[in-house]
């Protein structure tokens, strides 16, 4: 089956006067894996539910390879919503929640009789197709051995994989997914992703996906769409939006796991005042309103107390973090700051030692206080 494009024209949705989702615009090409970013409550569920039709907009079209969705029936909208609750049958074993959609699909009325259906003509052949795929999938999601078992009798991840088992196992023309790795552990949760990222490589099918998980999003997605607020802020390939945030709340949401943030003055020629150091920013160049320096700890390193040029800052505390270490440092401004540097260097420092701090101007955003920051060419972007 062909992929589809999907097209989201100004969607908009109230509960009462409360705005989830405010003039939604987002396209998503044939092919396309693409996920929706942000904290609890900016509204991505809900739009991954307008576009199943489990929901309607009050404004705005949804439309997929050109047919607007707006009056189709989800059953016809030939997509597959893995939900985050499960939604499986309770009755059913494992295998046949799987087979559900195919069975639905695929054999009439008569030949899903328990008995006197697998006699039809045709219908043996057509439950052997049935069978082959629902096997090649449990094979893939590692639900072989559970087949038998019901949804009562399956962990919160086993369950989660049977609900992503039955969507995969249609085959559709567009996945949408809510969160379908919420429930799994560390461990299992990495291997589902990667089986996720090999599946729609084979298939090449149109996925929407939500998440509010960094990782998940960079290593599965094509282009991230960052929600906040039931708005879309910024859509970009992965590497992009980290390295490029068009503002301070898509800059915090992507810190991993720190952002520095200070604020600062008007600059003047580019130039911010941080105690008594002057750094020159590409992004505050032509501003000339207060607003704030952001860095991450990756982005500033430290040096001996007495370089020109450099913050003085006191280590406050060391964390370690495998081969990485995160120094917290209180600078002289009423500031504390965090660097990361290797844990191999910061067997060199202790608490209440003294030491400077550069940051590194080509990797500091300046956000003026309107929030609408002036971004580099991203060709020139580090």
């Amino acid at each position: 089956m062909a992929a589809l494009d999907i097209d989201l024209d100004n969607i908009s949705k109230r509960y009462g006067a409360t705005h989830v989702l405010s003039g939604v615009s987002l396209k998503v090409a044939a092919g396309e894996f693409v996920t929706l970013l942000g904290p609890s409550g900016c509204g991505k569920s809900t739009l991954l539910r307008i576009i199943a039709g489990l929901e309607r907009a009050d404004e705005g079209h949804v439309r997929a390879g050109g047919r607007a969705l707006d009056t189709v029936a989800p059953k016809d909208r030939d997509l597959a919503f893995v939900f985050q609750s499960y939604a499986l049958y309770p009755h059913l074993s494992v295998y046949d929640n799987i087979a559900a959609p195919l069975i639905m699909r695929e054999l009439t009325s008569l030949e899903r009789l328990p008995v006197i259906g697998t006699l039809l003509p045709g219908a043996i052949q057509r439950n052997r197709l049935i069978e082959e795929r629902v096997r090649q999938t449990s094979a893939l999601l590692k639900l072989d051995a559970l087949l038998d078992r019901r949804p009562a009798a399956l962990s919160g991840g086993q369950r989660q994989r049977v609900a992503l088992g039955r969507a995969m196992v249609r085959n559709p023309k567009i996945f949408l997914m809510d969160e379908p790795l919420a429930n799994l552990d560390a461990a299992l949760r990495i291997h589902t992703r990667g089986e996720i990222a090999r599946l729609h490589k084979e298939m090449g099918t149109t996925t929407l996906f939500v998440t509010h998980d960094q990782a998940e999003a960079a290593a599965l997605s094509d282009r991230v769409a960052i929600m906040f607020g039931g708005e879309i802020r910024q859509v970009a390939k992965p590497a992009d939006l980290y390295r490029d945030p068009v503002d301070l709340d898509v800059a915090r949401f992507l810190a991993q796991p720190f952002l520095n943030e200070l604020p600062v003055a008007a600059p003047t020629g580019g130039g911010l005042m941080i105690g008594s150091s002057r750094i020159i920013i590409s992004d505050a160049l032509g501003n000339q309103d207060a607003g704030t320096l952001a860095f991450r700890p990756e982005h500033a390193s430290l040096v001996g107390d007495d370089q020109p040029g450099a913050l003085t800052v006191q280590v406050a505390r060391i964390e370690h973090a495998g081969t990485d270490a995160y120094i917290f440092a209180n600078a002289e401004i009423g500031r504390q700051f965090v660097v990361r540097i290797t844990a191999e260097r910061a067997q060199s420092l202790r608490g209440g030692q003294t030491v400077g701090l550069c940051i590194d101007p080509e990797r500091a955003w300046f956000f003026p206080s309107n929030g609408s920051r002036q971004r580099r060419d991203q060709s020139k972007a580090a």
